[in-house]
C-alpha cells in the first residue's frame, strides 16, 4: 500500500514540474515581446561607421582606377574588334572600318573616321582627342592662306566640331575650300530660313554660292539628321501662313488658296501639281512644310 501511495505522488510530482516548466516558457515568450533586451547592447556610433564606409569607398575606388582601361594616343587606321570595343564603338562600326581598311586606304583626317566608321558625334568628340595621324598628313591639312605680298602662311590646323551640315557652325564653314566667313554666314542663314537641309541640292539655293563649292561643302559635310518640320495643313491655313512658307512667293500663293476655294478642300497633297503654272521642280521642297487633312 505505501508503495502505490508513493508511486501516486511521484507521478504527480512529474506531472506538476512538466506543468511548472511549461509555464515558465510561456511566461518568458510574453515577457521578451513586451520587453527589449537590445537597450543593454552598445552599437557602434554612426561617425565611425560612416568612417570606415569611407575607407571602404575609396579602396574600391582605387581598385575600379587600376582596373579600369587607360586611354593613350593612337593611329585610328589600326584599331582592332577588342580596341574599338574598349572605345565604345559598335560591332558594325568596327566592321566598316574593317572592311574599308582592307582596300589598303587610310583614313587620314576625323572626318574621315566618322564618313566611314558613322560613329556618333557624341562617341567622336569623347575618342577624337587621342587619334594621332603621322605628322605628313597633319601638315596636307594644313589650312594655308596668302598674306598681304601674295606668299603662303600656314596656320594651326582647324578642327570642325561636327560633320552634320545642319549643326555646323560658321567656323566649321570655313574650313572648306572656297568658303569664307560672308559666304559661311549666309550658309547658316539660309540654313535656319528653311528650317534645315533636308537635300543636297538645297545647298546651291544659298546667294552667291557656285555649285563646285556646294560640292566641296559635301565632300566634308553631310545631312546626318534631316530636321523636323511641322507641317502647315493647306486646307486650314491664313494667306499669310502660306505665304511664309519656304520656297512660295505671293504670286503662288495666291494661286494654291484660289484653287483650294475651288476645289473646297484638297484630298491629297499631290493636288498641288493640278495648280496652273505650280514650280514641280520645286514641289518635293515645298510639300516638306504643307499637307493636307
Amino acid at each position: 500500500m505505501n508503495f502505490f501511495k508513493s508511486h501516486f505522488w511521484y507521478h504527480k510530482s512529474q506531472r506538476n514540474g512538466v506543468f511548472f516548466l511549461v509555464l515558465s516558457i510561456i511566461l518568458l515568450q510574453i515577457a521578451s515581446s513586451f520587453i527589449d533586451f537590445s537597450k543593454n547592447e552598445k552599437p557602434l556610433p554612426n561617425t565611425q561607421i560612416e568612417r570606415l564606409q569611407r575607407q571602404v569607398d575609396s579602396l574600391k575606388r582605387v581598385d575600379f582606377e587600376k582596373r579600369k582601361p587607360k586611354i593613350v594616343s593612337f593611329n585610328p587606321n589600326y584599331i582592332t574588334d577588342y580596341k574599338g570595343s574598349q572605345l565604345g564603338m559598335s560591332i558594325e562600326e568596327i566592321d566598316r572600318l574593317l572592311v574599308f581598311r582592307k582596300e589598303n586606304k587610310f583614313v587620314n583626317s576625323i572626318i574621315d573616321f566618322q564618313r566611314i566608321t558613322k560613329v556618333s558625334d557624341r562617341l567622336l568628340n569623347r575618342i577624337s582627342p587621342y587619334f594621332k595621324f603621322p605628322d605628313w598628313v597633319i601638315k596636307q591639312h594644313q589650312k594655308k592662306k596668302k598674306n598681304t605680298n601674295g606668299n603662303l602662311i600656314k596656320t594651326k590646323s582647324i578642327q570642325i566640331s561636327t560633320v552634320d551640315i545642319n549643326l555646323a557652325t560658321i567656323q566649321d564653314l570655313q574650313t572648306v575650300h572656297g568658303v569664307n566667313e560672308f559666304l559661311a554666314e549666309r550658309i547658316v542663314k539660309y540654313r535656319k530660313r528653311i528650317k534645315g537641309f533636308t537635300f543636297n541640292s538645297q545647298m546651291p539655293e544659298v546667294w552667291k554660292l557656285e555649285k563646285e563649292v556646294a560640292v566641296e561643302i559635301f565632300s566634308v559635310f553631310s545631312i546626318i539628321d534631316k530636321p523636323i518640320i511641322e507641317k502647315i495643313n493647306v486646307n486650314t491655313a491664313t494667306f499669310k501662313e502660306v505665304l511664309s512658307t519656304p520656297y512660295i512667293d505671293y504670286n503662288l500663293c495666291k494661286k494654291i488658296v484660289e484653287f483650294r476655294e475651288e476645289v473646297a478642300e484638297l484630298q491629297s497633297i499631290e493636288e498641288l501639281k493640278n495648280i496652273q503654272g505650280f514650280p514641280l521642280d520645286k514641289y518635293d521642297r515645298i510639300v516638306i512644310y504643307l499637307e493636307a487633312k
